[in-house]
């Protein structure tokens, strides 16, 4: 059974919506730009990707409300209404303005907690839609949005839930986060180029770029969306969760569990590597973490390779680490209505160590039934593939 994709919502460092973020990525522009508030001065990277436009609502309530009036819902039984949103660090702004608030020796608002819990952002969106069916907040770090998506999956599969409003949301663009994330030696420190900093496979990448934004699909079950006479943009068709076991940031060298997460998504999907016109790798720009993914990319397609073409959308996004991997859902949906494989920016030397084709322009799905792998990797060895067919 597959989950139909009947709405997109986004909001991005490309654009305020779904639509305006892929005709921007399509564009190949790059969403990222220096930092210039204060507190980034002395930090070692100034660099980010902040969403396009004034956000006045909280990012994922921007997206739901996006992704539902697209789906063209009005009433759905809330008992049969279920949210999964994701999100890595939860809302850690909140933590740390308060943290200095309280050395400071100031009051603390009531609502601190509540706006810091990793699950405030389904739980809002829970709220706002009055989904009975279950408020779910996968916290798998960078994978976070991608098993929102997987677990939305598995809701319809086993008849849970009609409709799954499913996602991922983060707003980590603070000092904290990277000055951690910089101890840790995982972003980029191009300060003098922002919109080259991010480059996915190129011999030259150093590093991620740290964004923010929202990424939300509506899921329905094939049976209620055809009731209402719903048009999908595509439909989830498998899912493949793994851990590596091995390491908090490292992914494991031999990349066998993400191979086997890509393998468990197409076996679920009926389907095999032949089948899949393109991979929208989890690609961050980082040196191991590129490298492990395309040796096990090239083992899932071996023979296949030669018509699939890998894409690597963060390229021109930046890393939203929890919604990364929403994002990526809302891209190979888009992919597939519109038949166009986006680019891959920055990508002037191409690491001769990596054994895969892709795509430095946007280039058009083959004829037929092609169907998307779309992959989202996080620390602690959080593997989630999904595939995605018309």
């Amino acid at each position: 059974m597959t989950a139909a994709i009947t709405g997109l919502g986004a909001i991005t460092c490309l654009g305020a919506t779904a639509p305006a973020s892929w005709k921007a990525l399509l564009a190949g522009q790059s969403g990222i730009s220096a930092l210039t508030d204060e507190w980034a001065a002395p930090l070692p990277v100034r660099i980010a990707g902040r969403v396009a436009g004034d956000a006045d609502e909280p990012f994922a309530i921007t997206a739901a409300r996006e992704a539902w009036a697209d789906a063209g819902l009005t009433e759905v039984d809330p008992e049969r209404l279920a949210v999964c949103v994701g999100s890595a660090l939860g809302g850690l702004e909140v933590a740390e303005v308060n943290s200095l608030r309280l050395r400071d020796g100031k009051r603390l608002s009531p609502y601190t907690i509540p706006a810091f819990m990793a699950n405030s952002a389904a739980a809002t969106v829970a709220i706002e839609f009055d989904a009975k069916a279950g408020c779910y907040c996968p916290t798998s770090a960078c994978a976070s949005g991608a098993e929102a998506i997987a677990q939305g999956l598995a809701l319809i599969r086993a008849g849970l839930a009609d409709v799954v409003i499913a996602g991922g949301a983060e707003a980590a663009i603070t000092s904290f986060t990277i000055a951690g994330f910089a101890a840790a030696q995982a972003l980029s420190r191009r300060n003098d180029a922002p919109q080259q900093a991010s480059r996915p496979f190129d011999v030259r990448r150093d590093g991620f770029v740290l964004s923010e934004g929202a990424a939300i699909v509506i899921l329905e079950s094939t049976a209620h969306a055809a009731a209402r006479g719903a048009q999908p943009y595509a439909h989830v068709a498998g899912a493949g969760v793994t851990s590596d076991a091995y390491h908090l940031t490292a992914p494991a060298p031999d990349g066998a569990q993400q191979l086997r997460a890509m393998r468990l998504a197409l076996a679920e999907a009926d389907l095999d590597a032949f089948a899949l016109a393109c991979v929208a790798a989890h690609a961050s720009s980082t040196q191991t973490g590129d490298a492990v993914e395309a040796q096990a990319i090239a083992a899932l397609l071996g023979k296949a390779a030669t018509n699939c073409i890998v894409t690597a959308t963060k390229s021109q996004t930046g890393h939203l680490l929890g919604a990364a991997g929403a994002l990526q859902a809302v891209f190979a949906a888009l992919t597939i209505r519109d038949r166009v494989i986006p680019a891959t920016i920055n990508l002037d030397e191409p690491d001769a160590n990596l054994p895969i084709d892709v795509a430095l322009k946007p280039i058009a799905l083959p004829p037929g039934d092609a169907a998307v792998l779309a992959n989202s990797f996080g620390f602690g060895g959080q593997n989630v593939s999904l595939v995605f067919i018309p």
